[in-house]
């Protein structure tokens, strides 16, 4: 028989018996008054009945199997809420949820603690107010977990965290911070609309997106870029911007619902993306949606230098105005080659040489460099000015 409760004030014990005697929870609108901590449990004073508790005991960790449905919709809890291991024994316990674990619509008042818990069921937060440090590391989702249009007005911790599946976080505020170090996402991630409440820009290294192909990153980057302007990193925020227009190329590239199309939609589709290759080729590979100048002076580089090698080679014909004997050079030299490429890379074309008439190789080669110099002299102008005019 479940434990149902509607607009009552119900003490945390209270809750910790039901969950112990395996029964389902289903609270609304109720305020849970003292500590909500499963490590109680094993407190002998506290003589709680755990005959019917599925745990699990070895050596070093207690895991505890939350075999029930819990439902805390729209409650209030007054004290600590710790489904976790104490701070200074963090390998003590671990808590399993088999079936779906809500707490939608909820304000915690004190500090929320879910390090290292298993999430079989749905993990529901939507709505809900974390006043103070809400901890969800080391914690595994299975199934999908909602974490929409929450405040956390203290820090939210989900270093180490593993999302499997969904991982929702539209429209939330993180107030004070936030950590994603080492965070996995694996399944379809959503961070639109989230934003900072103050600044501080949220730890994120090592976090990895397995569906990074399918732009699935791109609203992450976006609160991570929109937070570092506030605060004043504008480098960090033109790699966040670099990595959020990564995202959003992969995601016209594939469409939306990819993962749900055939298998001959999808190649029809991939086959249509075909549009995006000047931007995946000029705009992302070589520009760097103007955060990467180095890739241009590299391309420039190796645009003179192998125009430089071709110059200098049998294979090229140019003609010298002025101070030798006879009207060509047979045999050019290297540094003959370079000045011609760098002067015809440059457009300044001093006249003093130029490609023979009859050999249609170096004149197409002399004007791709002179087109490619333009060009990349052009994009390198836009990066820096890109770079040194932010803020």
């Amino acid at each position: 028989m479940a434990f149902q409760r509607e607009n009552q004030r119900i003490a945390a014990s209270e809750i910790l018996q039901q969950l112990a005697d395996a029964q389902d929870i289903k609270l609304d609108a109720c305020t849970i008054t003292g500590t909500l901590d499963l490590n109680r449990l094993f407190v002998k004073d506290e003589n709680f009945d755990t005959e019917n508790l599925a745990l699990h005991s070895t050596d070093n960790t207690k895991t505890i199997t939350l075999s029930q449905a819990i439902t805390f919709r729209s409650c209030t809890f007054e004290g600590d809420v710790f489904f976790a291991p104490p701070w200074d024994r963090l390998d003590d316990i671990q808590i399993i949820f088999k079936r779906d674990a809500i707490f939608n619509s909820s304000i915690f008042h004190g500090q929320v603690r879910f390090s290292k818990a298993v999430f079989h069921g749905l993990a529901g937060f939507d709505g809900c107010t974390f006043q103070k440090i809400a901890c969800f590391r080391n914690a595994t989702f299975t199934a999908k977990a909602m974490y929409r249009t929450v405040a956390f007005n203290g820090y939210g911790l989900f270093n180490k965290a593993m999302f499997e599946k969904e991982a929702r976080f539209t429209n939330t505020c993180f107030a004070k911070g936030a950590n994603f170090t080492k965070v996995n996402f694996n399944g379809i991630t959503d961070f639109t609309g989230v934003y900072a409440g103050s600044k501080s820009v949220p730890v994120y290294e090592s976090v990895t997106f397995a569906r990074r192909r399918y732009g699935d990153d791109e609203t992450f980057w976006r609160f991570i870029k929109q937070a570092a302007q506030e605060a004043g990193y504008y480098q960090l925020a033109g790699e966040s911007f670099y990595n959020e227009r990564c995202g959003h190329f992969w995601k016209k590239f594939r469409g939306p619902a990819y993962h749900e199309l055939s298998k001959i939609r999808k190649f029809t589709r991939i086959l249509l993306a075909i549009r995006l290759l000047p931007e995946f080729v000029f705009g992302r590979l070589l520009f760097g949606y103007g955060e990467r100048p180095a890739r241009v002076i590299a391309a420039s580089a190796l645009i003179i230098l192998a125009c430089a090698f071709f110059y200098a080679s049998p294979h090229a014909s140019l003609i010298f105005r002025d101070n030798y004997p006879t009207a060509s050079q047979p045999l050019m030299e290297f540094m003959d080659g370079m000045y011609f490429s760098i002067i015809t890379f440059t457009t300044l074309g001093f006249g003093d040489m130029y490609p023979d008439r009859a050999d249609l190789l170096t004149r197409c080669v002399a004007m791709f460099e002179s087109l490619s110099g333009a060009c990349l002299m052009a994009l390198f102008v836009v990066c820096l000015a890109k770079r040194f005019s932010r803020g």
